[in-house]
């Protein structure tokens, strides 16, 4: 019979998740999991085989902390709502975020997976992208996500202060100038 877990495996994700927002997704390692929650490793191999497995649960809470703060600006303008609350991840969780953006790895197209798909369902509800298609509407998501990288990258490496004011005046000018190429 195996052994009963003694974490839960949430408690193990959360706990990597702590550690990859520190150090990064690749710095996730059994021990080092096992450490901070103060046992061998032996209980997290009940829950993950692999720790690239325990990898892909955390980048999974990543996708849902991201929908979440997509959600929760909720301005009624998705295509700002999903750029805004980007920068707000990029500022909250930088060494995850430059992890995704400037390290080739599977975990971004994990990640596209998981919340790519919904960006762009919320976009189709957006009465200021009214008119364009889907296929508009992907080529109107990856421009936008083309300068919020950059600019995601700036604020993850502090080369830019995050003031909120300045970066939704940003993103507003932005958007507007992106959705009206969009339209004509």
């Amino acid at each position: 019979m195996p052994p009963k877990p003694k974490f839960s495996k949430a408690q193990i994700i959360e706990a990597a998740f702590e550690i990859a927002k520190v150090e990064g997704l690749e710095s996730i390692s059994i021990r080092k999991v096992a450490d901070k929650i103060g046992s061998s490793i032996a209980p997290l191999y009940v829950n993950f085989k692999h720790v690239e497995d325990l990898k892909r649960a955390v980048v999974k809470r990543i996708a849902a902390i991201s929908k979440e703060m997509v959600q929760a600006e909720n301005t009624g303008h998705s295509f700002y709502d999903i750029g805004l609350a980007s920068l707000r991840f990029a500022n909250e969780y930088s060494e995850i975020y430059k992890d995704f953006v400037l390290k080739p790895t599977s975990y971004m197209d994990e990640f596209d997976q998981e919340i790519g798909l919904d960006l762009i369902e919320m976009m189709k509800e957006d009465a200021d992208l009214d008119g364009l298609n889907e296929e508009l509407l992907k080529d109107l998501f990856l421009k936008m996500r083309v300068f919020q990288v950059g600019l995601g990258v700036m604020i993850a490496n502090r080369l830019l202060e995050f003031d909120e004011k300045i970066i939704i005046t940003m993103l507003e000018d932005t958007a507007t100038a992106l959705i009206a190429s969009a339209k004509q």
